[in-house]
This record gives C-alpha cells, sequence and structure tokens, in this order.
C-alpha cells in the first residue's frame, strides 16, 4: 500500500496583519492494531502505509521474530488495512512464549526502571553488533545533509520523521516516514527484512532524537552505525556502547560528534 499522501485541512493565514484562507496538507494519523497467534498484541498510533513491512519490522524489533522463517503468517485482516495478524511457528512460539504473554519486556513498560537495569535487560535479549563496516566522516555527513531529500511527505505536511537506510558504500537501500519515530524505522527495517536485503544495511539515519528504544531496534536488525540530525539521549549512548553500535549526530555545522563506535568513522 501506497504512503498516506496526507490530508487536505482548510485553515487561515495570516501575515503582515493580513488575512486568507489557505488550504494545508496535514499528516494522517491512524491506529495500527497488530495481533500476534490470534491476540491483541500492540495497537499503534501511525501515518497509513506498508503496513505489512511496519508489523514485520516491529515485529523484529520486538524480538518476536529473528528471521523470516520464524514467521508463519503476516497479513491483512480481511481488507482492514489497520490491522495486521501474525502468526510465528511453532518452535519459535515456545521461544518467544513470554514475549507473547506480555510479561516482564521492558520495551513496553520501562517506566520506573531505571537506566541500569533497563540496559542490563536489553543486552541479556540482545546480542552485540558485530560489523567490521567503517565509513568515513564525509560520508555520514552527507548522507545527514540530504535526508530531506528522502522526506516527500514531510515536504508536504512538515510533520513526519524520517529513517533512511544505506549501504556499507553509502548507496541507498530504503526509506521509512511516519508521524512517529518509531514507526519510521520500523517501516524502513521491514521493507528490507521481506525483502531479505537488511544484511546490507550499514548506516541508519534519522532526523529525530536517538532514545534508548532506536538503539534497542537498530540492534535488533543488526545495523552497525546510526546518525541523527538531533542529540541522543545519554541512556541511549550507554546502551550503543554495551551493544558496540557507532552513534553519531551533526554537530550543527559540517562535522559530527561521535559517542561511541568510534572505530567505524574514519
Amino acid at each position: 500500500m501506497i504512503m498516506n499522501e496526507g490530508q487536505p485541512h482548510q485553515t487561515l493565514w495570516i501575515r503582515e496583519k493580513k488575512t486568507q484562507e489557505s488550504l494545508l496538507e496535514l499528516i494522517g494519523e491512524e491506529p495500527l492494531s497488530i495481533r500476534v497467534q490470534g491476540n491483541p498484541y500492540a495497537v499503534i498510533m501511525r501515518t497509513s502505509g506498508n503496513e505489512i513491512a511496519h508489523a514485520a519490522g516491529f515485529c523484529l524489533g520486538e524480538g518476536l521474530v529473528d528471521s523470516l522463517d520464524d514467521f508463519g503468517g503476516i497479513a491483512y485482516c480481511e481488507d482492514d488495512v489497520n490491522v495486521v495478524t501474525v502468526t510465528v511457528t511453532p518452535e519459535r512460539k515456545k521461544k518467544v512464549q513470554t514475549l507473547l504473554l506480555r510479561q516482564g519486556y521492558t520495551s513496553q513498560t520501562s517506566c520506573g526502571i531505571c537506566g541500569k537495569a533497563l540496559i542490563e535487560d536489553m543486552v541479556s535479549h540482545i546480542s552485540k553488533v558485530v560489523s567490521p563496516v567503517s565509513m568515513s566522516s564525509h560520508l555520514i555527513r552527507s548522507e545527514l545533509s540530504q535526508l530531506s531529500s528522502h522526506q516527500p511527505l514531510r515536504d508536504r505536511t512538515r510533520a513526519s520523521h524520517g529513517a533512511v537506510l544505506f549501504g556499507c558504500e553509502g548507496n541507498f537501500l530504503a526509506s521509512g516516514e511516519d508521524v512517529g519515530r518509531h514507526n519510521a524505522l520500523d517501516k524502513v527495517v521491514g521493507k528490507l527484512f521481506l525483502d531479505k536485503r537488511l544484511h546490507e544495511a550499514a548506516l541508519l539515519i534519522m532526523s529525530s532524537r536517538i532514545s534508548y528504544e532506536l538503539v534497542q531496534k537498530a540492534a535488533r536488525a543488526k545495523i552497525p552505525i546510526i546518525a541523527a540530525l538531533s542529540r541522543p539521549t545519554a541512556l541511549a549512548v550507554k546502551l550503543s556502547q554495551r551493544l558496540n553500535i557507532t552513534l553519531v549526530c551533526a554537530d550543527g555545522k559540517n562535522g559530527l560528534y561521535v559517542f561511541s563506535g568510534h572505530q567505524r568513522v574514519q
């Protein structure tokens, strides 16, 4: 399904004491229900489009699957694009029974958990990212500066987050846009995951600040380098250090701040 094109909205435009009617395109936001093994698992507020890829990337990020072979099926619920049903194989179901019961999975209920406990729990669930990839700071900065060229929805609505994946040579692989930054990442990861090309992803560029949840999702997808326009949270830096992920952001001029995984930035 094509990404939601936005919704026209009548408004007033006021400039230099003059008022006139104007038609603006606003970003859409609707609930996506993901059902796993026949039961409700999550309801996500998102921008319509790429629902199957979104659900696939979400399941990978949650740890419900490790590979496409873990899926028994993934499809729309009849003709309703706001509901995606997922099943996992019997073998996988045994391994993720705790997740299916939604017990103790910290990415879902992080309130009240201290940062140290949160990181320890995540590291116990997620393997460190092992990758010999390295990139020049110039290439990373160049991709950051061109992020807007991969955000057509933002050009029209000024309200979407963007996530873009590149190969080790800086070659474009896929992009995702959504009202939510986590959703944008799930969508772009899901696209490559379904195409069996996720192993090609070396660099993730994001428009938003990087929180620990985004580092978690990137680690599950085995993406070695994350770059963002905004600075990361302190917890995101600690988690990226533990998971051997390179985390950088733009410095506002022509350089980069490198918070972890310095060996990958040349």
